[in-house]
């Protein structure tokens, strides 16, 4: 479908004409945000989901909208004042006092407005997935992640040494620090688990909705099951990189490999959520076929 096509559909031509201010005010806000998410986030392991994130759900937007079959219709412009001005204000508090997430969730909050002001209420509750998942593209606040992966490195770290003592291995842990012979390993914010959790979240329930289409149940079971699937390859992660350590040094751990490490368990995290998509849809859809 063209452009032109998709314009006329959704009679959308005079109304984005009326709303060049609110469409240009919107893209001078994104450019300077984008680049700071490029320089603060998404440059680090913890958010390269992000970039991905946020292409694949334009996509998806548009590929919903061009979809629909009946035209959509502005929306009232009390409600986009209402949805606007609140999240104005957490974009400019947020980037007045260097709070990306805040910045990006006001952000997020006036795109949510500009598409209701040129599609009303009854579209955006139709192509709620689209708008949802891009909302992965906010940063979680640090202090959050700080709070959440503490236990969780406490409890990656005592896992992968308590297992890699049953072969001897001269291993010893205090706390998150892990010594190997004479090296030492710290077990930093991207080996807890919680900083993959949120691009496996994103991209299994993408995965979910692209494959069945939108079932809550069933990507909520799918959420349950992607927290422990995280921290089990975070798991394997540690002792992957200690027994680099152990066998070739820790400047071989602590170089190329360790970031080839993350992905490439990120990635066998990735194929187990998707295993575990299909078990549980086996088992969802039993009853169905027995009927």
């Amino acid at each position: 479908m063209t452009a032109a096509t998709l314009a006329s559909r959704f009679n959308l031509d005079q109304r984005l004409v009326k709303a060049w201010p609110l469409l240009l005010g919107f893209l001078i806000m994104s450019v300077p945000t984008v680049i700071r998410l490029g320089e603060q986030i998404w440059s680090r392991e913890s958010g390269a989901h992000g970039p991905i994130i946020l292409g694949t759900g334009i996509w998806l937007l548009w590929r919903n909208l061009a979809g629909m079959d009946r035209p959509a219709t502005g929306g009232a412009p009390w409600l986009t004042i209402l949805l606007l001005v609140p999240s104005l204000a957490i974009y400019i508090f947020g980037g007045a006092y260097d709070f990306i997430s805040l910045e990006v969730a006001g952000l997020y909050g006036a795109g949510i407005a500009v598409l209701h002001s040129l599609m009303g209420v009854r579209t955006l509750l139709r192509i709620w997935f689209p708008v949802l998942y891009l909302g992965f593209c906010v940063p979680p606040p640090m202090w959050i992640l700080d709070t959440i992966t503490a236990p969780l490195k406490e409890f990656v770290s005592y896992a992968a040494t308590s297992l890699l003592e049953l072969f001897d291995l001269p291993i010893n842990r205090e706390g998150v620090t892990i010594f190997v012979g004479q090296y030492q390993l710290l077990v930093e914010d991207a080996c807890s688990g919680m900083n993959s959790l949120v691009g496996l979240v994103a991209i299994s329930l993408l995965y979910i909705y692209l494959l069945r289409g939108s079932r809550p149940a069933q990507a909520m079971i799918l959420t349950a099951f992607v927290i422990p699937i995280a921290v089990a390859a975070n798991i394997l992660r540690i002792i992957t990189l200690i027994l680099l350590t152990h066998f070739y040094g820790d400047a071989v751990a602590q170089g190329f490999l360790h970031f080839t490490a993350g992905i490439f368990l990120f990635g066998v995290a990735l194929i187990l959520v998707f295993a575990t998509e299909r078990l549980i849809s086996a088992v969802m859809d039993r009853p169905r076929a027995a009927k």
